[in-house]
């Protein structure tokens, strides 16, 4: 079976509500869907992410570019992978390439788990099974984070985060006791900091989150200062969470050899697809890493049943807009779809309506 074309769509995909952090705020969320055709009829869906609008027609480009280097190629995902490594090799794989490289991975093993008959989960060797989900929302204060604590309740949800980089850490803090509040005892909660704060004010910031009940804290520092995130998860009792910027699974062992989080997070486009992520998985395993998802919520609900280590699923849902079929959230925990590869069926209409 060969790779006969890669169709790319750049859109704008709606979103529940706007996703502010604290280096700016996403209205829409920049998405190019990625449509793989073989010649035997069998097809292949998956998309790439781009947070910042501007980007969208460089990494529409890019995904196109490296789609055409492996259009005529066999479908056989890691040596498609291999490949492209190499044919990346003089530029590197961070950035918008690696971005591609991953966006067209999850592409190739979504037709190779539906020539097969198997969700992606079941191809892989693992079995679909309920995962721990939880909802992921920006950046609220005291005031209005109860809206968002009611909305994940009334869904189900096992858990929220919620973002945090206030100017003050007594609005951190206040943000957190009123999310605490609002939530009740029974649901998790996680805060992320998008790498907005220095050494010193990430020390200062998660110490006083110890006593919070939090279930980690995430990306306090900037995620390529590994030595900086072991200090403050050396000095901090609640858990230390990082991954979502590891740019393959080369960074990430570094991670675990400098012992930079306690708890690990890949982002299946990052981590450059399904084959980076089962690397990366077995990375986990060996550490005895707990290891969640980030967003890419289709594939990761799949790729957390073949995770010896898989502990939550985040749920931003970038593409819920564009999607088909809903996400499957019962008692806090989602199943991927019982369907050949990921699941992942566009509507015609609204990939239309909202097309850059």
């Amino acid at each position: 079976m060969k790779i006969v074309s890669i169709t790319t769509t750049p859109v704008l995909a709606p979103l529940p509500r706007p996703v502010r952090t604290a280096s700016g705020t996403i209205e829409r969320f920049p998405l190019v869907l990625i449509d793989l055709a073989t010649d035997t009829g069998v097809e292949g869906r998956a998309y790439a992410a781009v947070y910042h609008a501007e980007l969208l027609g460089a990494l529409d480009q890019t995904v196109s570019a490296l789609g055409g280097m492996i259009c005529g190629l066999s479908l056989a995902p890691r040596d498609v992978h291999a490949y492209l490594q190499r044919r990346c090799r003089l530029f590197g794989l961070r950035g918008l390439t690696g971005v591609a490289l991953g966006g067209l991975d999850m592409a190739l093993w979504d037709a190779w788990a539906r020539e097969r008959g198997l969700p992606l989960a079941r191809a892989l060797g693992g079995e679909l099974r309920p995962v721990r989900a939880y909802n992921s929302v920006g950046l609220y204060d005291a005031a209005s984070v109860a809206e968002a604590c009611a909305e994940t309740r009334a869904a189900g949800y096992a858990g929220l985060k919620i973002k945090l980089g206030f100017p003050t850490l007594a609005e951190d803090l206040a943000a957190v006791r009123a999310a605490r509040d609002a939530l009740g005892p029974d649901l998790a909660l996680m805060v992320d900091y998008n790498q907005s704060l220095n050494l010193p004010e990430a020390l200062r910031r998660c110490e006083a989150l110890d006593d919070e009940g939090l279930e980690w804290i995430e990306e306090p520092v900037a995620a390529q200062d590994l030595e900086g995130c072991a200090r403050i998860a050396q000095a901090v009792r609640t858990p230390i969470q990082i991954g979502e910027n590891f740019h393959g699974p080369v960074e990430m062992r570094a991670a675990i050899a400098a012992r930079a989080m306690d708890l690990v997070m890949p982002d299946a486009q990052f981590i450059h697809g399904v084959t980076g992520w089962l690397e990366a998985a077995a990375l986990a395993h060996a550490a005895g890493l707990p290891m969640s998802s980030h967003t890419f919520v289709e594939a990761s609900a799949h790729l957390l049943c073949a995770t010896p280590t898989a502990h939550w699923l985040e749920v931003m849902d970038a593409a819920g807009g564009l999607r088909r079929r809903p996400l499957d959230l019962r008692d806090g925990m989602i199943t991927a779809p019982d369907l050949p590869g990921i699941g992942l069926e566009w509507v015609p209409e609204a990939v239309a309506r909202y097309r850059a």
